[in-house]
């Protein structure tokens, strides 16, 4: 039933617009490896489709399902995104830019990255068109540009994002188009982790996807990190004094 309400949500939201635009991000709080974003657009007919009342009630907040579950969905919309029912965008903030941003920046870079993927796949115009220069019809508007969207962000609203959007606490466990960009960014971000375990075996990143964990955190005091961890979390989580010597665990 509850996912029934994350649909319920989304069309009590989209009187008059096209359709919605979610936005969510995974790996904020990791250790190490990038930020990633993902953003999932829907047209407003879509909330009307047999598949959409078939599957809604399967997608939930990404941490709210199974990895099998989650796996499972991220086929689907990748499925409805080949057919064109839908469009993704995934954007990825960089663990250079993670320090050079800090996390909250380089996740607002990320998810301009993937909203902007939606625009060019979903043709999308972020600005209206001046009539001076462009002829174009009112349905033509209606459909290609930003004023006639709306973009939905998990949490606080992201100021730099660059993009007007409305921002709803755990928004991932009430609008469904948010719920849909949750789980292609943990995906993405869990498969991308996954192959940087084959690269770092001894850091556990295929279980920790770089979040802090046990065995992660003494990989980091024993071996020293890598140059995929964030420099500046591990200074933060492990209580490194800033002004110690730290030049054999690349902080130098």
């Amino acid at each position: 039933m509850k996912s029934k309400r994350l649909r319920a949500f989304d069309r009590a939201r989209m009187k008059g617009l096209s359709g919605l635009i979610g936005v969510d991000e995974a790996g904020r709080g990791a250790l190490a490896g990038p930020v990633v974003a993902a953003a999932v657009a829907a047209r407003s007919d879509f909330y009307d489709t047999e598949w959409c009342k078939r599957n809604a009630s399967r997608i939930n907040d990404s941490k709210l399902l199974s990895k099998e579950d989650r796996e499972a969905l991220y086929e689907k919309l990748r499925w409805l995104e080949r057919s064109q029912r839908v469009w993704i965008g995934v954007g990825w903030g960089t663990v250079e830019e993670i320090e050079d941003l800090n996390i909250l920046g380089a996740t607002q870079v990320a998810m301009r990255r993937a909203v902007e993927q939606v625009f060019s796949s979903a043709q999308i115009s972020p600005h209206e068109p001046d009539p001076l220069f462009e002829a174009i019809t009112v349905a033509e508007t209606n459909e290609s540009t930003l004023a006639h969207w709306q973009i939905f962000v998990d949490g606080k609203p992201m100021k730099k994002m660059g993009y007007p959007h409305r921002a709803f606490v755990q928004g991932d466990s009430r609008s469904l188009c948010i719920a849909m960009a949750s789980i292609i960014a943990k995906v993405a971000r869990d498969r991308t982790m996954l192959a940087l375990d084959c690269e770092y075996p001894q850091y556990d990143f295929g279980s920790s996807k770089g979040y802090a964990t046990p065995l992660h955190r003494e990989a980091i005091k024993s071996l020293g990190p890598t140059p995929i961890h964030r420099p500046l979390f591990l200074r933060k989580i492990l209580e490194v004094d800033p002004n110690d010597d730290q030049s054999e665990f690349g902080f130098g």
